[in-house]
This record gives C-alpha cells, structure tokens and sequence, in this order.
C-alpha cells in the first residue's frame, strides 16, 4: 500500500497522513511514513516526545551521507556526481520510530533557483523512488501542495494520491492543479477526503467542486485535533469515538478498493 497525500497548506494533510500511519500501525502493519514536506508537522502529528523530535535530522541536512553517496560535495557548482546514488539502506538506518511509525523527514534543499540539479536533490529523488518502487513497507508520504517529489517512473508505484481538501475556494483550486498535475505524470488514480467541514454549506461547495464518489471520506472541523496539536499529543489521542470512526472508515474504503483487491479503477482523470 503506497500512498500519496496533498493539498493546499494547512488543510490538514499531516494530521490525516498521522491518522491513517497509526491505525494501520494498530492492524500490525510495517508503516513507513515520509514527510516531504519542508514545512514538517508529520512528526508532531505522529505524537513525537521533544527527546524524539531532537533525534530527527532531515535527509537534505545529511551533509556527509550525501556526499558520499553523490560522489559531489554540497553547494558547489560544475561538479560531476552520480546519478544514482544508492539509497537502499537509509530508510532503516535514518529513519526514527514514533509511536510504531518509521518517520523520515526529506526536508528543504536551498536553492537558488528553479530545477535545482544538485547533489541533494538527485539524493532525495533517488531515496523516494527507492521508497516507492523497491521497498515492502507500507509507504505514507505526506507532500506539500503538489507532486514535487514525484516523478513519472516513481507514480507508476503509487497506489493512490489523496488530496485533503477544505471549504474553501483556493483549496479547491489547489486540488484541481495537484489532479492535472498527477495525470501528466500517469497518476491517475486519485481521491479526495474533506476536512474541517462544519456544516451544509460546507459539503455544498466541496460537492459542488467534485462528485461525492470521488471523496474517501468527510472529517468535520474538529476542536479536539486543534487542542491536541497544542499539547504535542498523535492525531488519534484526545479525540471521540465519532472522529475515529471517520478515520477508520477512510482508511477501510481505501482497503476495499486497493488494487490487489481487483477492483482498481480510474477516480479522477484520464483512463489507465
């Protein structure tokens, strides 16, 4: 089960990337849940101690790993490296345990400019490709607003791409850019689960943009989260039997309709 999860920041993607990494984590499964994106909130939303959120260093700052790795030393230009770096061994080695999750955070690369060819950047790539293609694990990566990580051999290995999506219209947008995005890519298997819906209105305008087949599930505005966060306490601590339910019954629709199930099909977007 390998799956995507983005949208516009702040929706809620980590808490929803949590949520679902803890559940299958209670099922007995092997989760490894990568945070791709720079602005990282995976790891509180996981329930790291502080002592757990001091031992993580984000990939992009292993200065010494990828360098040796490349064969190029950082933030020098005009260099050769290699192209492929071996990445088979980081997830276990660099990743940190929270609460049964295997967490590895990708981090920011610093750049100064657009399509940054450079020694971390090919690092990162390669260790998501690996990630997706190569490894057995359970595979939750939690993105930023768009597919960045994400290239057209590594999407043939992604199951699914879930966009968290809010009432609201720059959410909307962000999630139709994300799904165009996608299909250039080949991934065209694509879901949606709304957050932070508070009323009618709310479900109106989000079906209103997309048919409520194409949604996994509706998670309302929820206080309990918002509190939780505060404190430092995993997405599923603190809250009701109502909200978990809406969790387990995401992650139970995803389940039914993973593709060794047999009834894969096209969500959104262009026909396989």
């Amino acid at each position: 089960m390998k799956i995507a999860i983005s949208g516009k920041g702040g929706v809620g993607k980590s808490t929803l990337a949590a949520a679902l990494a803890l559940l299958l984590v209670r099922k007995g499964k092997k989760v490894l849940a990568v945070d791709a994106d720079p602005d990282a909130n995976l790891a509180n939303a996981l329930g790291a101690t502080q002592e757990e959120l001091e031992k993580i260093i984000p990939i992009s700052e292993q200065i010494a790993l990828i360098e040796e790795r490349t064969g190029a030393k950082v933030n020098q230009y005009g260099q050769m490296f290699k192209l492929n770096p071996d990445v088979s061994d980081v997830a276990e080695k660099y990743a940190t345990k929270i609460n049964g999750v295997s967490l590895l955070e990708l981090g920011a690369i610093e750049k100064g400019g657009s399509g940054c060819a450079c020694p971390e950047s090919i690092f990162l790539k390669s260790l998501v490709t690996d990630l997706v293609l190569y490894k057995d694990d359970t595979f939750i990566m939690d993105m930023e607003a768009g597919i960045e990580h994400l290239g057209r051999a590594t999407a043939k290995g992604v199951d699914l791409m879930l966009i968290v999506i809010e009432p609201g219209q720059r959410s909307i947008d962000t999630a139709h850019r994300i799904i165009e995005m996608s299909n250039d890519i080949g991934l065209k298997n694509i879901r949606l689960v709304a957050n932070k819906v508070k009323n009618n209105i709310d479900e109106d305008l989000l079906f209103s943009a997309f048919h409520p087949q194409q949604y996994l599930g509706l998670l309302p505005y929820s206080e309990e989260i918002r509190s939780g966060d505060r404190v430092g306490i995993s997405a599923l601590d603190n809250i009701n039997e109502e909200l978990l339910s809406r969790f387990e019954h995401i992650l139970k629709r995803f389940e039914e309709w993973k593709p060794e199930s047999g009834n894969r099909k096209t969500i959104i977007g262009k026909e396989n």
